[in-house]
């Protein structure tokens, strides 16, 4: 049968098919601006904070995930410390001004707050150009081929917003969370002392 006895909508089919597989190569062979200002493909936050008092956090957040260097890490790994988490992507405009905020934060406390990233939406090489980019020195997950941590804590309190970034109490239950663009340290280090001096 030639292509003037095909049905009409199985035309249509092959046709759309076809665009999409174009269109999905034509995405992938951009490379990221990590010196843009563009917010496409973000969800808008205020930057706004909120915390969360002991007698009112859920129950610890458990996951298991890959990091951008190909280790395995777990919830349990950061049981007994206050830690932060940040979800970002490297397209992400917010995600690159805050960047540097974020590591100045992590790098004041000399390792005794862990800093996780928790890339939504890049593979390992993109995240670790990024990072060595912008001189980000502490890991991320590769979560987007598994969603497990997004899924881990949107049963606590969701990251509504990329960036968001949470500071995670000593039990593992999220205590604070920045939604949005961190657009001063001095917030986040004022979340995470306050998780800090519970435990003394």
């Amino acid at each position: 049968m030639g292509l003037g006895g095909m049905a009409p909508r199985r035309v249509l089919a092959a046709v759309i098919t076809s665009l999409l597989a174009i269109a999905v190569l034509a995405g992938c062979s951009q490379s990221p601006d990590y010196n843009s200002s563009g917010t496409t493909g973000y969800v808008s936050g205020s930057g706004a904070f909120d915390e969360i008092k002991p007698a009112d956090r859920m129950k610890p957040v458990v996951f298991t995930a890959k990091l951008d260097t190909g280790k395995t890490i777990t919830s349990a790994d950061l049981l007994g410390k206050v830690h932060v988490m940040n979800f970002w992507y490297a397209g992400c405009g917010p995600c690159i001004k805050e960047a540097p905020l974020l590591e100045k934060v992590y790098k004041s406390y000399d390792g005794t707050i862990p800093f996780v990233g928790v890339n939504t939406y890049d593979q390992a090489g993109t995240a670790l150009a990024f990072e060595s980019h912008l001189g980000i020195t502490y890991p991320s997950v590769i979560d987007v081929n598994t969603v497990s941590v997004e899924f881990a804590f949107s049963k606590s309190i969701p990251a509504n917003a990329v960036p968001t970034t949470l500071v995670i109490d000593k039990h593992g239950r999220v205590a604070a969370r920045v939604t949005g663009e961190l657009t001063n340290p001095s917030i986040l280090k004022s979340l995470i002392a306050a998780v800090v001096s519970e435990g003394q």
